[in-house]
């Protein structure tokens, strides 16, 4: 049993659970509960913070492109974007495709989550600063330049499911050893692990609060993987992580979105 936070149906806050990561349930109050029941919700409450190029086969796959225009050499610090709050999503909740799009590319990194504030962190103590780890789907539109802000790419409704909870940090002695894999509809489509990142994730929290301060219940992602499966509507998105569970997505229509969530679109809107 795995100790974690989540947040479901009928609570008002957020409670320390056991999870059975292989089969992704939870017990609370002697009581055994399926993540897939749908009563999970999101799990965090602060600002969630991507980190691009951060796996060495994605800078690797960008190739002599880093040495041209606009780029002229590889980053030297940490390329940061933000997954605001109409990207977050729960848990089991649909990914809505685009009326214009054929595809989405799917991202699955860890997510570190935050206890308190961290302003320049020193890397001896940056695990101090962390509550948890969590499963993230940094969803996208087909992409490939970095040079600007991919805000229409990335930040659409609906496109950071996250969860099914925090899993304490304590219980993950290895953050950066973890092996993190892609089903779509239980086909393997993507395998990888945190053995490859460039900054591992004490590195990576101590470059990023040299700059800027993390606060509470924020998270850090800390990175996706080179070559991002691709879907379409219909298919089962379900990304694991070694010792955390499995966050499960499908990919809908719009339309079909703004039905499950009971909202027509100019309510979207």
């Amino acid at each position: 049993m795995v100790k974690a936070i989540c947040q479901f149906n009928g609570l008002l806050q957020s409670s320390t659970v056991d999870i059975r990561p292989s089969t992704n349930e939870f017990t609370f109050k002697n009581q055994i509960f399926q993540a897939n029941d749908g009563q999970l919700q999101i799990p965090v409450s602060g600002t969630i913070y991507g980190t691009a190029l951060n796996y060495k086969g994605e800078l690797a796959a960008m190739g002599d492109n880093l040495k041209e225009a606009p780029y002229n050499a590889p980053p030297i610090a940490p390329v940061l974007y933000i997954k605001p709050i109409n990207t977050l999503s729960p848990h089991l909740a649909p990914i809505p495709l685009p009326n214009d799009e054929k595809e989405l590319q799917v991202g699955a990194a860890l997510g570190i989550v935050f206890k308190k504030t961290a302003t320049q962190v020193k890397l001896e103590s940056a695990l101090d600063y962390v509550a948890g780890f969590t499963i993230v789907n940094d969803m996208s539109l087909p992409h490939e330049s970095i040079h600007r802000p991919a805000i229409k790419q990335k930040a659409r409704d609906g496109f950071c499911p996250i969860g099914p909870w925090i899993v304490h940090a304590d219980e993950i002695s290895e953050p950066d050893n973890l092996d993190i894999t892609v089903y779509v509809n239980n086909e393997l489509v993507q395998k990888n692990s945190t053995r490859n990142l460039i900054r591992n994730t004490k590195q990576l929290i101590e470059d990023v609060t040299e700059f800027m301060t993390l606060s509470e219940g924020d998270v850090l992602l800390v990175g996706t993987p080179e070559n991002p499966p691709l879907v379409k509507e219909g298919d089962e998105i379900r990304i694991n992580i070694e010792g955390m569970g499995a966050l499960v997505n499908t990919v809908v229509s719009e339309k079909e979105a703004s039905l499950l969530s009971g909202k027509t679109k100019e309510e979207m809107q």
